[in-house]
């Protein structure tokens, strides 16, 4: 089992390598119950690792499921080349609830309270840009002060990245991430100063860790995201304005965030949508 990870597995050390080598263990107990040989090559055979992920993550996330398979296709690329066939496709997660009004002013409430000053501005930053311009993590974490402008009451905020964009913010949220903007100026808005801006889990370890009642919502990213864009979908933002400004392709991807809307447009419109687009 263990010669399955190479030292440096899939190029890369440290959280790649824990994920590589917690897969590979969990491929060689599948193989094991399917009287499977315990050698390199069959044990990193793709059917065999789809098989696992089909069959033998049944009942975990997509997105888990996923994550394993990346991992093993990268041990086995060197060992078999690269893979002949399509891999089975997962569903996709279905998305967070958006937060209630009485959840968003009870998270503000809590980002407000914290003790001392620089985690109270992060704090407040993750719901300002979280619910009231629906920015994914590494936007958040990649946003500095001089990214956020302000033209009267409006304030917007520039988005770089693979998705880059410009984001209107929410009226609720606009005083407060211009504030936010203009304290840290040319500097990161959200935990500002040296930090490992690139871990996965830099900001959802942070909210993890805010002072707050055990029974309070939690504050995670994706339910800020959501009750961004279900928040526009309830306001009848047109399709095209929306996809532009949470930086999503398809209007498609739209129906996963629609099921929490009353009167939003159903799938088969948005995919209706797509297609039109497509024919231009």
């Amino acid at each position: 089992m263990g010669e399955l990870v190479p030292a440096q597995a899939g190029g890369a050390a440290g959280p790649r390598r824990a994920v590589a080598a917690t897969a590979a263990r969990g491929l060689s107990r599948f193989a094991e119950t399917r009287g499977i040989p315990a050698s390199r090559e069959l044990l990193l055979d793709y059917d065999v690792i789809e098989a696992f992920c089909v069959a033998g993550l049944r009942g975990c996330a997509s997105s888990t499921r996923g994550t394993y398979r990346s991992a093993l296709y990268r041990l086995a690329m060197p060992v078999h080349g690269e893979p002949g066939q399509r891999a089975t496709p997962f569903a996709g997660a279905k998305p967070p609830p958006p937060y209630s009004a009485a959840e968003r002013a009870e998270l503000a409430a809590i980002a407000a309270a914290q003790p001392d000053a620089a985690r109270r501005r992060s704090a407040l930053a993750l719901v300002a840009f979280g619910i009231g311009a629906g920015l994914r993590p590494g936007e958040l974490v990649a946003l500095r002060g001089s990214d956020v402008s302000r033209r009267g009451r409006r304030v917007t905020v520039r988005v770089s990245g693979p998705a880059a964009r410009v984001v209107p913010v929410a009226a609720g949220y606009a005083g407060r991430a211009w504030e936010l903007g203009r304290h840290a100026g040319g500097d990161f808005v959200f935990r500002p100063g040296p930090a490992g801006r690139g871990y996965k889990n830099f900001v959802t370890n942070f909210a993890g860790a805010l002072a707050a009642d055990p029974a309070a919502p939690r504050l995670t990213v994706s339910r800020c995201r959501s009750s961004f864009i279900c928040g526009h979908l309830a306001a009848g933002t047109p399709v095209a304005e929306l996809l532009a400004i949470t930086g999503i392709r398809q209007a498609e991807s739209l129906a996963r965030y629609a099921r929490h809307v009353g009167g939003a447009p159903p799938k088969a419109a948005l995919r209706a949508w797509d297609r039109r687009q497509q024919a231009r």
